[in-house]
């Protein structure tokens, strides 16, 4: 059994879209005999990151010796957090190959968030993924992005959804018309979008934790508030939506929007990376610079051609580009 070693900033209990893609990969590599391993913060001396305490600061101390037990055929760079820099610095030095990928849109959310020029990160973006066998990244969209900005070395990596959860189920009976929103509640996700809606006869429920969530709720009390749900509860709302807002403008794809399109529930979002790669407007939702106009539209689509236009997105197809694009350590 060939070994994958996976080097990731994120913990495996953490909820987001780089861990859902790994963990739905790890099924499929067993089936192809491949057997992946994790190098994570929990192998280290970490700390929360200050006022955003789902990043995970690691001193990736004994790395080389990490890596050099685990023997692995192939090294995946996941993230471009501590312990993904300290493992490109001693893969880079020792020239050992190995890929790489890109899940979030630093250079824009960074900048948004702490006011860090983008072409300040643009330069670290390039210099730690240049020396990669191969950068993946989610969407044409945003290769062609990563290409404009000095990268030659970049390939489009699909993602999928898990069927036996997120499927269409009949809608139960209510007054008012639900629009859902599923997210980490940080304040690079432009929940407020969201949240400053106000269409006539809809409510507005918002499923997700994160460090903005007091915030949400104190200044939108008109917003219902679940908190995080996982597995078929959380496909439950998926089915019960009307229409699926995504008013993130920083993701490179957005997982959250196959789960709701694969429940039959239309997409409303801003014309950006990530939605422009999943939307197909007119057939399973709408994008437009003003979301209200987006819902509106979204809530004319008919559900069982939101779910057909899902189809096209599997797990399966995310593992063989993994599988294609592994370089070889040894």
């Amino acid at each position: 059994m060939k070994k994958i070693l996976v080097v990731t900033d994120n913990l495996p209990e953490q909820i987001n879209g780089v861990v859902t893609t790994y963990k739905n990969l790890d099924r499929y590599a067993l089936l192809d005999d491949y057997h992946i391993v994790y190098l994570s913060p929990n192998e280290f001396n970490y700390v929360n990151c200050p006022g955003y305490p789902e990043v995970k600061l690691a001193l990736a101390t004994n790395l080389a010796q990490k890596i050099e037990a685990i023997h692995p055929d192939y090294i995946h760079i996941a993230t471009e957090g501590p312990v993904g820099l300290s493992a490109r610095i001693y893969l880079t030095s020792n020239h050992i190959p190995y890929n790489t990928s890109y899940h979030t849109r630093f250079p824009e959310g960074l900048h948004k968030l702490l006011g860090i020029p983008e072409w300040l990160t643009w330069r670290y973006i390039r210099w730690f993924h240049k020396h990669s066998g191969r950068c993946l990244t989610t969407t044409q969209t945003v290769k062609t992005q990563l290409e404009q900005h000095g990268l030659s070395n970049v390939v489009t990596w699909t993602r999928g959804i898990d069927r036996e959860i997120f499927n269409p189920q009949p809608m139960k009976h209510k007054q008012l018309t639900t629009l859902l929103c599923v997210s980490r509640v940080s304040a690079e996700k432009s929940l407020a979008d969201f949240c400053r809606l106000s269409i006539p006869g809809t409510r507005k429920i918002l499923v997700g934790d994160g460090p903005q969530l007091d915030y949400l709720r104190q200044h939108y009390p008109d917003v219902i508030f679940a908190g995080y749900k996982r597995g078929h509860e959380l496909a439950e709302y998926y089915q019960q939506a009307d229409v699926f807002v995504f008013p993130s403008s920083w993701d490179t794809f957005g997982i959250v929007m196959l789960e709701a399109i694969a429940c039959g529930t239309p997409i409303a979002a801003y014309p950006v990376p990530g939605p422009q790669d999943v939307v197909e407007c007119g057939i399973n939702g709408y994008l437009d610079i003003d979301l209200a106009t987006a819902v509106v539209r979204a809530l004319t689509l008919d559900r069982s051609i939101v779910y057909q236009s899902s189809l096209r997105w599997t797990w399966q197809e995310c593992w063989q580009i993994f599988k294609q694009n592994l370089i070889g350590a040894n």
